[in-house]
């Protein structure tokens, strides 16, 4: 598993979320401007939409799963520094019941299991967590024994949504294939007719690949070509695409993302006609020959932190200088704590049932409240619509997120950047890539 340089507070550098459980299935998402598409429903009996009994203790207590150690351990403080900032602001609002939520105390370590187990001995409701995708079935198997609820802020693995759970795990990030319209469609945009696909081989690169190249054929973009390589191998692929004279090259790489670049400018694919998957985002400057990238766009999941939320963070926590996945910490939190409110329970059964409702998600839910949900973006905001008997919609810090009956955000936002004569990139815009949910 690679992960990427750090979203900070200083210009945009690449971001992307990590997904690295191995997967065979892909689902088709549509760039909101382009095709809605419908979502798997979750299996009869599952914990987010079943009607349950209060079984709580009256305290809502919520985990951390941090688990990010060696050269990642930078990757804790951000989502540290969103739980706390969201318990804050929760507990200012009257917390849950008229007593403080809270947050119970964090422990850094690459077990998953055992740090789940920990949970459990602590009377945990709900855990935020793991940020590895290979390490949620471990968080998953002991946590929903329990009937705790589980929600990642960063698992992209598209595999994750079928793995057993009962219904207690979900995610405030969306899968990584959700960036194959979005691709296709600044392809397109660009004026391209056909295109070819360069991917790494390996669980990333084959779904997202085979994910562009069903979206590219359903926006109408023909012939389509697919090439594989290994890392460090790529000049066959290269080749190959060149050879297919596309209009547009998607390059779907994470570990040899700089080495298909360079081979594709060696085959005379360069500039304008690259688009770079999540995985293949980088500041290259001079790590590539000059204008190598002028003109290519890149895309980096997740939307910019706000100048409110960053400074309400370094409040928290002076000494933070990354935001990966702080705007998702603190919407799980936030969800959570919501959750807890509608079901005026803080099991974590009950949080379970209600997140899809609090989440705007999958109307036809059995738990969802009557009429058409009310946006809200701040947890006093929407607990103000709970008490009031309303369906909300928390479209908070990292955009709407509207669980379908998988725990699936069916909305997912992506930061675009164009790349200038220096490799270098700026954002220039943003897109939205999104499914209904049954």
């Amino acid at each position: 598993m690679v992960f990427p340089a750090a979203r900070s507070l200083a210009p945009v550098t690449a971001r992307r979320r990590t997904g690295s459980w191995p997967s065979a299935r892909a689902a088709a998402w549509g760039a909101a401007a382009v095709v809605a598409l419908s979502a798997c429903s979750g299996s009869a009996g599952n914990a987010r939409t079943a009607s349950v009994e209060a079984s709580g203790d009256g305290t809502l207590r919520i985990g951390l799963i941090l688990d990010n150690t060696g050269g990642q351990a930078f990757l804790n403080g951000a989502q540290l520094a969103a739980a706390k900032l969201a318990i804050q602001e929760i507990n200012a609002a009257g917390g849950h019941k008229g007593k403080p939520v809270e947050l119970l105390p964090e422990k850094v370590s690459a077990d998953t299991a055992a740090q789940a187990r920990e949970l459990v001995d602590a009377k945990a409701d709900v855990a935020i967590g793991p940020t590895d995708s290979s390490h949620a079935p471990a968080a998953i198997d002991v946590l929903s024994k329990a009937k705790v609820a589980l929600i990642s802020p960063a698992n992209t693995a598209w595999q994750l949504n079928t793995y057993k759970s009962g219904g207690y795990y979900f995610r405030t990030a969306a899968a990584d294939i959700a960036q194959a319209a979005v691709l296709v469609k600044l392809a397109k945009d660009g004026g391209a007719k056909s295109i070819a696909v360069v991917h790494e081989d390996g669980a990333y690169g084959t779904e997202v690949s085979a994910a562009v190249a069903a979206a590219a054929k359903s926006a109408g973009l023909d012939p389509v070509t697919v090439a594989g390589f290994k890392p460090g191998d790529s000049q066959k692929a290269a080749a190959a695409a060149r050879d297919a004279a596309p209009d547009a090259v998607v390059v779907v790489a994470r570990e040899d993302a700089q080495g298909a670049i360079a081979e594709l400018n060696n085959a005379g694919l360069s500039g304008k006609k690259l688009v770079l998957a999540d995985g293949a985002f980088k500041q290259y400057g001079s790590d590539l020959a000059s204008k190598a990238l002028d003109g290519a766009h890149g895309i980096v999941p997740g939307v910019f932190p706000s100048a409110h939320l960053q400074g309400e963070l370094v409040a928290v926590d002076a000494g933070l200088k990354d935001m990966t996945y702080a705007a998702e910490t603190y919407d799980a939190v936030n969800l959570a704590a919501l959750a807890a409110a509608a079901a005026d329970d803080d099991a974590g059964a009950s949080v379970a049932a209600k997140l899809i409702s609090v989440s705007g998600g999958a109307s036809g839910a059995a738990t969802q409240p009557a009429g058409k949900p009310s946006a809200c973006r701040t947890y006093k905001d929407c607990l103000a619509a709970v008490k009031a008997g309303t369906a909300v919609d928390y479209d908070g810090e990292s955009g709407p997120v509207r669980f379908d009956a998988d725990g699936e955000v069916t909305v997912a936002n992506y930061m675009v950047f164009t790349y200038g004569a220096d490799n270098k990139a700026k954002l220039t815009g943003s897109e939205t890539a999104s499914r209904t949910a049954d």
